[in-house]
């Protein structure tokens, strides 16, 4: 059924009366403390997430994935997510582990790989990346409505979908109203961190928690979109740089003007995304906003 390790088999016990007996389990990812498998049933498949018992951070990331549970609680219990997506939590004597409903999709940058070259100038390519744009942006107008930030919007957190709309995943990382955090905020993945986000991280002691706001992802979905139509990240810099000289960069506020990148014209999407990538928080759009700007 796969190799690598198992998943915990606490969980699949669990999951057997979600999905059946599975079929097939699948080792997607084994990094940074963490892994995630594809659980595959004839009543479903399910993603499968826990953490490495003998990693180096074994005990943070357990707190991540409880953290992570705790959010997906409360955000279905106010709406923002589909109560469908949580398919179960537990521990196991590894530390915890947690199930969502598979979502079958490509994440953002394979599925922009047409877009990425001239090719992807053509009628049929507008409206798809516009949908795209729009259905994420929605997504994120429901999260901040409730009072949350999803504070990890990057391209391997947002797949889309075979109809063309955008799902997100993974809310380890989300700040939500009254939060009571098991691990702090310390910033995502560096290529999409706001320029705020980044002044936090370089001002603030490493065990601070930064409380992420609506505008930081807004920042974010412009730099993933910039990055994934384009081919080049927003803000340049050496990959040689370590992370603070990387947040440095960032800080600045300046991006690379997309006219000089983009792979061909599409004035609205063009003015959507460098309107998300504004310096000042207070003046980008809010998700609702960008609802009907694509």
């Amino acid at each position: 059924m796969g190799q690598g390790p198992p998943p915990p088999t606490d969980a699949v016990a669990l999951l057997t009366g979600h999905t059946g007996n599975p079929t097939a389990i699948q080792l997607l990812s084994d990094r940074r403390g963490s892994r995630v498998w594809k659980v595959q049933g004839p009543g479903g498949a399910v993603a499968v997430k826990a953490n490495d018992p003998d990693g180096a951070n074994a005990h943070e990331k357990a707190a991540e994935m409880t953290q992570e549970d705790d959010h997906l609680l409360r955000l279905t219990a106010v709406g923002a997510i589909s109560p469908d997506f949580r398919a179960g939590a537990g521990t196991w004597e590894g530390g915890r582990w947690l199930a969502v409903n598979w979502i079958d999709g490509a994440p953002l940058w394979r599925a922009l790989a047409l877009a990425r070259g001239p090719e992807g100038d053509r009628a049929t390519v507008r409206p798809w990346l516009a949908g795209i744009a729009r259905s994420w942006t929605q997504h994120l107008a429901r999260m901040h409505a409730a009072g949350w930030t999803h504070a990890d919007v990057q391209p391997t957190n947002t797949l889309v979908m075979n109809d063309g709309q955008a799902a997100v995943i993974d809310y380890a990382l989300a700040c939500g109203p009254d939060d009571r955090r098991r691990v702090p905020y310390r910033g995502a993945l560096t290529h999409t961190t706001a320029p705020e986000i980044a002044t936090a991280i370089l001002s603030t002691p490493a065990d601070t928690h930064i409380q992420a706001h609506p505008a930081s992802d807004i920042w974010s979905l412009g730099a993933s979109l910039f990055w994934c139509w384009t081919g080049h990240r927003p803000v340049p810099y050496d990959n040689d740089l370590d992370r603070l000289e990387k947040l440095a960069a960032i800080a600045k506020g300046t991006t690379t003007a997309l006219r000089n990148v983009r792979p061909w014209p599409f004035p609205a999407f063009e003015d959507a995304i460098t309107a998300c990538l504004a310096p000042d928080p207070a003046e980008r759009p809010t998700a609702k906003e960008l609802t009907t700007a694509w």
